[in-house]
């Protein structure tokens, strides 16, 4: 008897080809990187340097599944002021708004990719501060799924910003962790929406806390200022936060060497903490 053969050898060349890994060289180090979410753009990426002079570079990548390859294009490439400490894509999944690229280093940027995927131009340069033209470096930011108009970012001078990126103003503006260190106030590190909500957005920082915020009232006049409708207060300055995309009832947040993960309860919009689990003791 002969040796067996694959019946169906097509389908195994593509299920090695999808088992391999894909490496692209970048002319420098990488810091920042983001997928693009759109369907016709499923294997597209941003990726951005990190470089000691003002001048950084940021580049739109795409996997050629056809032969494994990816692929940068010199049209597609750009120079950016100092590096990027974020880079995400509109989450736009339909293709249905134009194909924006945000960034944050000093400013919060907005790019636009052409319809003929011809080049990139810069659409708009937001800054916070609207007392100087210089403002606190920008450590993170989040667009949110539920309303694509809307960034929030977050800043080294302890300000969060929530941008209504279509009018290019302000919405609003939270003081979230100014607790003072050492003659410094806290630098608020990390941002991120609620998946569920277009209002709901939790914040950290070097203080130490976790807030999450309602900003259902935006726009509206409040009397002494908005305060968050939770906080928490970890061990240590918080440097990450992320929001499950797929448990909206739980916030992860990093801290020194842990790894904490916060329990939410969420109903009709109103949310509480109930219990908090550690992780990586």
């Amino acid at each position: 008897m002969g040796a067996s053969s694959d019946p169906n050898p097509e389908a195994s060349d593509e299920q090695q080809k999808r088992s391999e890994i894909y490496t692209y060289e970048a002319p420098w180090h990488i810091y920042a990187m983001s997928w693009s979410v759109r369907r016709d753009k499923k294997y597209r990426l941003s990726i951005a340097s990190l470089l000691e002079h003002y001048p950084n570079r940021v580049e739109i990548v795409q996997l050629d599944d056809s032969n494994g390859e990816i692929r940068s294009d010199p049209n597609l490439a750009f120079e950016h002021p100092y590096p990027p400490t974020k880079t995400i894509f509109i989450p736009d999944k339909e293709c249905q708004k134009p194909d924006l690229l945000a960034t944050s280093s000093d400013f919060l940027r907005i790019w636009r990719i052409s319809d003929d995927h011809s080049r990139v131009d810069l659409k708009s340069v937001l800054n916070g501060n609207k007392n100087s033209e210089f403002c606190g470096p920008l450590t993170s930011f989040d667009w949110n799924e539920a309303e694509p108009k809307r960034i929030g970012t977050s800043s080294i001078d302890t300000t969060c910003t929530i941008w209504d990126i279509e009018r290019e103003t302000v919405d609003t503006q939270l003081i979230a962790h100014d607790k003072e260190l050492q003659r410094h106030q806290a630098s608020a590190n990390a941002i991120a929406w609620a998946p569920h909500s277009s209002c709901h957005i939790c914040t950290a920082g070097d203080d130490s806390q976790a807030l999450i915020w309602d900003l259902s009232s935006m726009g509206q006049p409040v009397e002494g200022g908005l305060d968050p409708i939770l906080a928490y207060t970890a061990g240590a300055e918080i440097e990450q936060l992320q929001w499950s995309s797929s448990q909206p009832d739980w916030v992860a947040i990093a801290f020194s060497s842990k790894l904490q993960i916060l329990r939410l309860e969420i109903h009709k919009g109103n949310i509480w903490l109930l219990i908090m689990r550690c992780k990586c003791q």
